[in-house]
């Protein structure tokens, strides 16, 4: 939570929300009418079609074999096409043509697979309306919300249409629509004939109060809808990733349309080569040169990435966050419901004496009768908040002996909870027909509006400390009769302006319990192998933070950070506090966003969790910000770049392991598609520049694409996570896997089979005189088998050829079966082995291709032996060591 008490919360929106939390949330607004029947709803949505603002749909089919015909790659195998039919070889042109058609048919289907995938992801993180349906209050998707529904406004809502205000009061966020900062607060019309009619409209935020309101307009007919295409559906900006990767291929673009240009020329003008057949040879060597399998690499490995962390409770908003896991170095989590299980219970009452601690059955004396009383009639009757409403079952077992009017009461009166001060009070008609004051918050608020001397608050505080010592929860309870005694009774009553204005009576604290939750202590353990600093930040009275840190293994350092300290420290001091501080406590919103910014300030990459509308600033600020999806409210979800779906600390571990996992297997592919590359690039050229036949032909190309391609988005995709990928430290956040060391690396690779295969070629050419189409089919299929080779090798770079060959990834070996099927097809069906200009299988030819592998492999575990440095590691200043534990306070 991210205050110091309970206070009464909108109820969760989320897929689990139960019925009876959303019959709580209508008790709050007014003359709420029955609203439409299910079968009303169902056919008005039927009728109008979903409330859906104007947005960017997805790319039709044809779109995507437009963009499929106008990439260079394709250009170049169209223009090859062109120049095959005019030195007529139609086998070739039709050969290329069927080729671009698999390739059309392809993207389709990984177009479907990610849009797929995407669409989970958004209907997953579609924000939800609670509507009044068959007079019950129920949470439907903001799709399913139609004309007449009655919508129901709390506070962190995004309003979903267009309403009329008809009931309660609220305060909202219209700066979508208007630019303006603050909200506007609006109130229903009053029923007078002049009086205009009071609006909510979509997108907009409820940032206080409750309300009911009648939907007028939904979908384009909505005021946000109205404007049309500025506020189409937001695209997100390219990730650091994707910009690398653009830099990069359009680098390569203009060298291989230079080297191409070169190599035309030279066959023309120094080899005497005919100008198409040169051309055959540029369109070869630059269809080589281009890696467009690496934005592939990019879109499907986020997205796809974003989907598999779906599966483990993980919402993906941004993709860049599924980036930045990664490089996570501190993660900044609240206490309540995520390192604890958020189920409260009453384990102890204190008066004057030592608490006492509740057992089943005991009776209560009279001085802590009346403080359980006094806390019972300060929380709404039907609570949302976990700890009220083990306040609730507390004072309603029969053994506690509380008066049956307490449980029945309902409030006349209520002061609510304010950032300037943490305690509650609530008025009840009691039975001597005098308003009886309830009032609970965190003690030393309590104590404040009690009025207590310093010699009680000393006393006070020493009580405090030992029971928040114990990990419990620790509550001040008031009590008083209003007016004050000798006071006349005014009609209606005149109430103060604030609760210092009450004269309330100290009555005693409330200690509440709630255990840790049993998966934390081990995803701390991996936090620490990992070096993910773990730091608590809690509104709990500092004493409850640090035992609750200290029983789930968090820290071992006993000091603590409150907010009244964060407010007297500068930013340089309040960095250097927090690189020997694990536990905040007793924080306001403002200071978490302080907070985050300082650790970022010392270089840290921070995710942080939240769940308040107040906290949705230090969720934007933070380089992951992670919402809680069942207790969170609306805004906080949209602020944040992942959301809990279960509330678990242990679903953050295993998105940080996720995001590792997704990180290496871009390196994985990144250093694949630069090594197999290479030898393309190398029997291209080479060939020309040495006056012998040409090696490989735009149609050689286009068989080793059919292999590429899903070696990148497929099988490295699905490799899992490496066995240490949480026993090393996070990659600095610069990392790339573009970075010339990943480059050099693929390089080396490239180059020892570039080597082999050119060396086989000319031996196959020169000493043992092999005809030309026997030696390119000799090449060609130890190439084409060294790209599965390559695959191997990559996999797992740290480990032997025998690991790298065993199961773990379902696509390794069906790779291998399609490879094997290309090599029989290649140079068994005749018609394939003329376009490919190959000749049937000898023995010379098996042989020496299988030599050349045999080569291949010997090549691929000498450059294992050299491994690009490993990517740099955080700074060590952020990470959970035994180092930073000792430092000294």
């Amino acid at each position: 939570m991210s205050a110091a008490i309970p206070f009464p919360e909108r109820p969760a929106s989320s897929a689990t929300y139960r019925a009876e939390e959303a019959a709580e949330a209508a008790r709050h607004i007014p003359a709420t009418p029955e609203g439409l029947t299910a079968a009303e709803a169902a056919s008005r949505l039927s009728r109008d079609g979903p409330n859906l603002l104007p947005a960017n749909q997805p790319a039709s089919r044809w779109v995507v074999v437009r963009k499929v015909l106008t990439e260079p790659m394709f250009l170049m195998l169209l223009t090859a096409g062109g120049i095959y039919l005019v030195l007529g070889s139609r086998g070739e042109a039709l050969f290329l043509l069927a080729f671009v058609l698999a390739v059309i048919g392809l993207t389709l289907v990984q177009e479907g697979r990610t849009q797929r995938a995407l669409d989970a992801l958004r209907d997953l993180s579609a924000p939800k309306a609670l509507v009044q349906r068959d007079g019950v209050a129920v949470r439907v998707p903001g799709t399913d919300v139609v004309v007449g529904d009655w919508l129901l406004l709390q506070e962190g809502d995004r309003v979903a249409a267009d309403a009329e205000l008809c009931s309660g009061s609220v305060s909202l966020d219209e700066s979508l629509l208007t630019g303006e900062a603050l909200p506007v607060e609006k109130q229903p019309a009053t029923g007078q004939p002049d009086d205009p009619v009071v609006m909510v409209f979509a997108s907009t935020v409820v940032t206080r109060g409750h309300g009911g309101a009648r939907v007028t307009e939904v979908a384009a007919n909505t005021a946000v809808g109205r404007i049309g295409g500025a506020l189409n559906a937001t695209v997100e900006p390219p990730s650091q990733l994707q910009q690398a990767s653009r830099k990069l291929v359009r680098q390569l673009g203009v060298v291989a349309v230079g080297l191409s240009a070169a190599l035309v020329l030279l066959g023309v003008w120094w080899d005497g080569r005919p100008l198409l057949d040169s051309l055959l040879s540029g369109i070869a060597l630059a269809m080589a040169i281009l890696p467009e399998e690496i934005p592939v690499i990019l879109t499907v490995f986020l997205a796809l990435g974003a989907w598999r962390l779906a599966g483990q409770k993980v919402l993906t908003r941004r993709s860049t966050a599924v980036e930045a896991l990664g490089a996570i170095t501190v993660l900044a989590v609240d206490k309540t419901g995520t390192l604890t299980r958020n189920q409260m219970a009453v384990v102890a009452l204190a008066a004057a004496g030592e608490p006492l601690p509740l057992t089943d059955g005991a009776p209560l004396p009279p001085d802590l009768v009346a403080v359980l009383q006094a806390a019972v009639l300060a929380t709404p009757p039907r609570p949302f908040d976990p700890m009220e409403q083990a306040l609730r079952a507390c004072g309603s077992a029969p053994a506690q002996g509380l008066p049956a009017w307490v449980n029945a009461a309902v409030p006349l009166h209520a002061y609510a909870l304010a950032p300037g001060l943490l305690a509650m009070t609530q008025v009840h008609q009691g039975p001597d027909e005098r308003q009886w004051l309830a009032c609970k918050g965190a003690p030393e608020a309590v104590a404040d509006l009690c009025r207590l001397t310093e010699t009680q608050r000393v006393h006070l505080r020493s009580q405090v400390a030992s029971m928040a010592g114990l990990g419990w929860r620790v509550l001040g309870v008031a009590g008083g009769h209003w007016p004050p005694e000798g006071d006349a009774a005014s009609t209606p009553p005149d109430w103060p302006a604030g609760q210092a204005d009450l004269g309330l009576s100290w009555l005693g604290l409330v200690a509440l319990a709630d255990p840790p939750r049993d998966d934390v202590p081990a995803a701390l353990a991996e936090c620490r192998g990992a070096g993910v600093r773990v730091i608590m930040l809690t509104g709990d009275h500092p004493a409850t933070a640090s035992a609750i840190a200290t029983q789930v293994g968090l820290t071992d350092r006993p000091e603590v950070l409150t907010g009244a300290q964060i407010d007297t420290l500068s930013d340089a001091d309040l960095t250097t506090r927090m690189a020997r501080t694990d536990v905040c406590a007793r924080l306001q919103p403002a200071h978490k966003l302080r907070l985050v910014r300082c650790l970022q300030a010392g270089g840290a990459v921070v995710a942080m969790t939240g769940d308040g509308v107040n906290d949705a600033p230090a969720l934007k600020a933070a380089d992951v910000g992670i919402a809680m999806g069942l207790r969170g409210t609306d805004v906080a979800r949209e602020a944040s770049a992942l959301v809990l779906l279960d509330d678990s600390f242990a679903r953050i571990v295993a998105a940080i392991r996720q995001g590792r996992r997704i990180f290496d297997n871009i390196d994985k592919a990144s250093r694949f598609t630069f090594a197999v590359h290479v030898p393309i690039v190398g029997l291209a050229l080479l060939p020309a520049l040495m006056h012998w036949p040409a090696l490989l032909l735009p149609a050689h190309i286009v068989l080793l694409e059919l292999l590429i391609d899903p070696a990148c988005s497929v099988v490295f995709e699905a490799e899992p996570p490496a066995d240490g990928v949480m026993q090393r430290p996070p990659r600095a956040p610069g990392v790339s896997p573009f970075s010339s060391g990943n480059l050099w690396a693929g390089a080396l690779q490239g180059s020892g089979l570039a080597l082999v295969l050119l060396a086989g070629f000319a031996v196959l050419q020169g000493p043992l005189g092999v005809p030309e189409a026997a030696s390119r089919g000799a090449v060609v299929v130890a190439l084409l088998s060294s790209v599965w080779l390559l695959v191997v090798a990559n996999r797992q770079p740290d480990r032997g050829w025998w690991p790298s060959l065993r199961a773990g990834n379902p696509w390794l070996w069906p790779m291998a079966g399609a490879v094997a099927a290309l090599l029989v097809l290649a140079l068994s069906v005749p018609v394939l082995r003329d376009l490919l200009h190959l000749a049937p299988v000898t023995p010379v030819v098996a042989g020496a291709a299988a030599l050349m592998v045999v080569l291949n492999c010997f090549c691929l575990a000498l450059t294992r032996l050299w491994r690009p440095s490993p990517a740099p590691a955080a700074p060590i200043r952020h990470t959970v060591t035994r180092a930073v534990h000792d430092a000294p306070a």
